[in-house]
């Protein structure tokens, strides 16, 4: 016998059929009948057969449709992957998950994140009988509560026209006699206290765990030369203008300084801190366990990264994509052959586990 509120629920469904209510009016519907979307899972997820990967914005929805919702779509008719621009942030997916009102499938993460959520309780293992361990390169990008379909580098840009002699790595970001002025680092301490710890002279095979103490003093020594930024479009414009001469930032915007400065800004791959781009899977997500097959998909199309790479810069993770680059773009791939020997790869579990306490020192002494 049919109740009343199963009734309501097939009248959502109908009426999302006919496409009188979008995905996320359907869920919010649910909910006011008291039936979070872990209570229908496997209905909605046939009703809708669409997988909704969610990510930062920006050109990422464009790049990230193009080069995995796409090839996904065309090996699975029937299937849409829509792309949701709304920030991923740890927070949004905790608040989601344990309120039962899970309307993301996938989303563009971190290794710091996937330990934190994962070991909550709040994420879905990825299953690796479906993704494959051998379409990533090392065991950073495939991760328990995570996988890595792209890669990204922090790494050391300077001004050219300030120094006769070029920095080689972190040492010399701290030598501020040999290398004067300022300098920029992240409001974060994931990254800029991996440089510091470099610094120090740690052997980078054995750079973790970090002597966090030591690396906090470390920044603290030229605190009065440095200056911070939030943002990638902020990093850009501390060195364009000067006000910094030599800064750690994303290999994506040290890629577009050193190419629209004509080379006068250049960056060094040596020491660089080599990240996963993780792809997470909130609990409950509503396609259910389709998104494995999506997740294995995105790591296993080498040709697709290496696109992706043409078009945002994001490094390939595929073992094969390396040979796939062409000439001109090698230089500006984290995940090359060359540029990927002379890197750190972060320890994204040690991070996990550490990065609450460590970053709220970190943003006190920066504050401070």
């Amino acid at each position: 016998m049919q109740s009343f509120h199963e009734d309501c629920v097939a009248l959502a469904m109908r009426r999302f059929r006919r496409g009188e209510v979008g995905r996320r009016a359907l869920l919010r519907g649910l909910a006011g009948l008291g039936l979070g979307a872990m209570a229908v899972p496997d209905a909605l997820a046939q009703a809708v057969r669409q997988i909704v990967m969610v990510n930062w914005g920006g050109i990422a929805n464009q790049g990230f449709g193009r080069f995995y919702g796409e090839p996904f779509m065309a090996a699975n008719p029937g299937w849409r992957v829509v792309q949701d621009s709304t920030g991923p942030s740890a927070g949004r997916i905790r608040s989601m998950v344990e309120s039962g009102r899970v309307t993301w499938d996938i989303c563009d993460s971190s290794a710091t994140t996937s330990h934190l959520l994962g070991g909550m309780n709040l994420l879905t293992r990825v299953d690796y009988g479906v993704v494959k361990r051998e379409d990533v390169i090392g065991p950073t990008f495939a991760l328990e509560f995570g996988a890595a379909p792209y890669s990204f580098s922090s790494v050391l840009v300077y001004d050219s026209s300030k120094f006769p002699t070029a920095p080689t790595g972190w040492a010399d970001f701290w030598d501020l006699q040999r290398f004067p002025g300022t300098r920029l680092l992240r409001r974060d301490a994931a990254g800029a206290l991996d440089a510091a710890q470099l610094s120090l002279g740690k052997d980078p095979a054995n750079l973790y765990p970090l002597d966090v103490r030591a690396s906090l003093e470390r920044v603290r020594q030229i605190r009065r030369n440095l200056v911070f930024w939030t943002s990638g479009s902020e990093s850009e414009q501390f060195m364009r203008t000067g006000e910094a001469v030599m800064g750690q930032i994303w290999h994506t915007r040290a890629k577009v300084l050193e190419q629209e400065t004509n080379g006068r800004i250049k960056f060094i791959w040596n020491q660089g801190i080599l990240q996963p781009g993780i792809m997470v899977i909130p609990r409950g997500n509503p396609a259910g366990a389709m998104v494995q097959n999506f997740l294995a998909s995105m790591l296993a199309n080498a040709e697709q990264q290496v696109e992706l790479l043409k078009f945002l810069g994001n490094g390939p993770t595929n073992p094969r994509a390396a040979a796939l680059v062409p000439e001109e773009y090698r230089r500006f791939n984290p995940t090359d052959p060359a540029n990927a020997r002379v890197q750190v790869p972060q320890d994204g579990q040690w991070w996990g586990a550490n990065y609450a306490r460590v970053n709220a020192d970190y943003i006190d002494m920066v504050t401070g």
